[in-house]
Order: structure tokens, then C-alpha cells, then sequence
């Protein structure tokens, strides 16, 4: 099997389109045929899952839109009409919110499986770069879009947010502006969340035309870290090996998900925005959805608002850099004991930040907070580049095939 795809059209209307659009001959090189490592794993199967929450997202939030009126007087009552009188509205709503956090839930699987077996190392530099942009992007979506509801944990978080941009110097404020259509959150901010928030999805979606295309070109990472050597030996067929894994993990994930719409639909939202949204009325305590969490407790730790922005940037900004921050020659966490440690340490960082950025301020969660901010950089900053100079690895395979085929035994071709 040489990665090339093998598609010979069996009809005269395949053969007369793949001489003039060749797209089923695209689709069995890089669904089909595609050389896949086959040592890969379970958490090799968050990419599939993202793509189904990426197209369940897209094609709520249409049907939603078709109903929703963005205006700050007829928003919150949009809302309750389509979860009263639209034909299933109350499941479409539901699939949308709770979506929203499961495709979170996925993609923080698929970046802390990235940063465990050095998915970001040569030659994927650009692959994850481009996973960055579209984390990036979804944040800016899944914020626009909690502000839609205009509850009252609605309004106060889009006033809290927007109202960072101001701490810039010089092109701050006059961004903030833009951002409100006027000098306060209202109609016009409204109107231009909604527009961003229908229009960022299908730019996620050019940039995971990309990610895709620049995983073709490179090919996966596995398990082990090592390069395919043998494409027969190293290698099986993306199907059926790798989509009946896929499928399989697909479905489990979507049992839980199915579980969270049926059941508990309204567990990870606020029950603030139940309330028409006040701007006379301020929440006691105003928290951003859970996959924020991390991020909104360090720009809390630190009292000064320019440098808890430039923190807050910075906490994102640094993950492009990881493919240079890290030095070790070697991929997988798997050959990198005292690696492994700090990963681990790193992990527990950012679950304390999010549990932290949930809570109440006061003086010892902004303490612990502060430490565990530090630890969440100074991981990426200092941890990883020494590592890589003092670290003593274990020895890794040669092959894919050494790392999973018992001695002796040839893989089938």
C-alpha cells in the first residue's frame, strides 16, 4: 500500500465525473486508502468526534437562527418561543447548548492528547498551529453566542468581556466601541454577536479544510512518536480499521451527550440567564461558560487589567509556540518519564484554574489561583525547553511495527 488512492470508477457516470471533478478518487485516497498507524489509539478518535459536533453545531444553530429575532427587546422572548412553540425547538435548543460544551469537552481531550505524544513536533508544526486558530475561533464563537439569550448572565458577561478591550492602549477603547455599535452593550451589540456568531462556524470550518489537509500531507502521529518507515508494515487502511474505531467512540461519546439533552439539559448553564437581561441588575457572581473558566481565573489573579489581558493573551498566544518550546528530540510522552510528571502537573493547573475561575473571589483563591497560573506558564515557558536539554529518555522503536508486532511476525499486506 503505497498512500495512493487505488479508486477505479466501476460506472460511466463515475468514470465521466472523475475525468472532469475527480472528488470520489479525493475521498477514497483520504477516507479509504489513506495509510493509517496502526498503533493509534482511542484518543485518536476526537478528531471524528469533532467533526460530527462540528456539523451538529452548524446545523442547529441554521435551524435556530431561523427563529431567533436579535434584538434586545425581542431576543430573551425568541428564545421561549422556540422552546415552546417551534416543532422540536426545545431539542434543537438543547443539542446547541449543551453541544456547545461537549465539542469543548472534546477538543480539550484532543489538545491535551496533542501535548502528551508530541503531536505539535516536527514536521506537524503548521497542522497544530492551525488547531490553535481554530480553538481560537471557537472561544470567540461559543462567547458570541452565550451572549444570544439575553438572560441576565448574558448581558453581564458581554459587558465584563468587551469591556477588557478598553485596558489596550490607544486602539482599545475605540475597538470596544465597534464592539457595542454605541458607548454601552445593547441593540447594536447584540446585532453584530449575532452576525459573528452565525459567520465564525463556516470560518472554523476553511480552517479545518486546512488542518485536514495539512494532516494528509504529514501524515498522523501515533502513540509511539516514530515516522512510518514501511507504509505495509507500519500502516493499515483508514477503512475499515480506523472508521470502525472512530464510529465506535463516536457513538459512545454521543451516548453521554444524548444523556446531558434528554436528562439534565439545563446542568451546564446558569440559571441567572433565566432572567431578561437588566442592565440595572448586576449578578452576585458573574461566570463564564466552563470551557472559559481556565482563562478568566488568570485575568482575575492578576489586580492590574492591562497585564491580566496580556496574561489572558498570552495564556493562548504561547500554545503556537509549543512546537519551538519544546527541545526534546523526542515525540511521545510515552519514552519521557520525568516529562510525563510536569505533563501531569501541568494538567491539574489548568483543571485548578477552571474550578478556581468558578468560584467567588476572595484573597485565598486569588492566592492559589496566582500559584497555579504560574505553574501553567511556567510549564510551557521554562519546563519544557530545559526538559529537553536535561531529560534522559527511554529508549524508542525503530518502527511502528516493532512498537506493536510481536518479533517475527509480519504485518498483512
Amino acid at each position: 500500500m503505497d498512500g495512493h488512492s487505488t479508486y477505479v470508477p466501476k460506472s460511466g457516470i463515475a468514470r465521466w465525473l472523475e475525468q472532469r471533478l475527480p472528488i470520489l478518487g479525493l475521498m477514497h485516497s483520504s477516507f479509504i486508502s489513506y495509510p493509517t498507524p496502526r498503533n493509534l489509539n482511542y484518543f485518536w478518535t476526537f478528531g471524528a468526534i469533532l467533526s460530527a459536533m462540528l456539523g451538529i453545531q452548524i446545523i442547529t444553530g441554521v435551524v435556530l437562527a431561523m427563529h431567533y429575532v436579535p434584538s434586545s427587546k425581542m431576543a430573551f422572548d425568541s428564545i421561549e418561543h422556540i422552546m415552546r412553540d417551534v416543532n422540536f425547538g426545545w431539542l434543537v435548543r438543547y443539542l446547541h447548548t449543551n453541544g456547545a460544551s461537549f465539542f469543548f469537552l472534546a477538543v480539550y481531550m484532543h489538545i491535551f492528547r496533542g501535548m502528551y505524544y508530541g503531536s505539535y513536533k516536527s514536521p506537524r508544526e503548521v497542522l497544530w498551529i492551525l488547531g490553535v486558530i481554530i480553538y481560537v475561533l471557537m472561544m470567540a464563537t461559543a462567547f458570541m453566542g452565550y451572549v444570544l439569550p439575553w438572560g441576565q448572565m448574558s448581558f453581564a458577561g458581554a459587558t465584563v468581556i468587551t469591556n477588557l478591550f478598553t485596558a489596550i492602549p490607544l486602539v482599545g477603547t475605540p475597538i470596544a466601541h465597534w464592539l457595542w455599535g454605541g458607548y454601552a452593550v445593547g441593540d447594536p451589540t447584540l446585532n453584530r454577536f449575532f452576525s459573528l456568531h452565525y459567520l465564525l462556524p463556516f470560518m472554523i470550518v476553511g480552517v479545518v479544510v486546512l488542518h485536514v489537509w495539512a494532516l494528509h500531507v504529514v501524515g498522523q502521529n501515533n502513540p509511539d512518536g516514530v515516522d512510518v518507515k514501511d507504509v505495509a508494515r507500519d500502516t493499515v487502511p483508514f477503512t475499515p480499521y480506523a472508521t470502525v474505531k472512530d464510529a465506535f467512540g463516536v457513538c459512545v461519546f454521543f451516548i453521554i451527550y444524548a444523556w446531558f439533552v434528554f436528562f439534565i439539559p439545563n446542568y451546564l448553564l446558569d440559571a441567572d440567564n433565566y432572567n431578561p437581561a437588566n442592565p440595572l441588575v448586576t449578578p452576585a457572581h458573574i461566570v463564564p461558560e466552563w470551557y472559559l473558566l481556565p482563562f478568566y481565573a488568570i485575568l482575575r489573579a492578576i489586580p492590574n487589567k492591562l497585564m491580566g489581558v496580556l496574561a489572558l493573551a498570552a495564556a493562548m498566544g504561547l500554545l503556537v509556540f509549543l512546537p519551538w518550546l519544546d527541545t526534546s528530540p523526542v515525540r511521545s510522552g510515552k519514552y519521557r518519564p520525568l516529562f510525563r510528571f510536569f505533563f501531569w502537573i501541568f494538567v491539574i493547573c489548568c483543571v485548578g484554574l477552571g474550578y478556581l475561575g468558578s468560584q467567588e473571589v476572595s484573597d485565598s483563591a486569588t492566592l492559589v489561583a496566582r500559584i497555579l497560573a504560574l505553574g501553567y506558564f511556567g510549564y510551557l515557558i521554562v519546563v519544557l525547553p530545559v526538559l529537553g536539554l536535561v531529560e534522559k529518555t527511554k529508549p524508542v522503536p525503530t518502527s511502528i511495527a516493532d512498537a506493536v508486532l510481536p518479533k517475527g511476525v509480519a504485518a498483512a499486506e
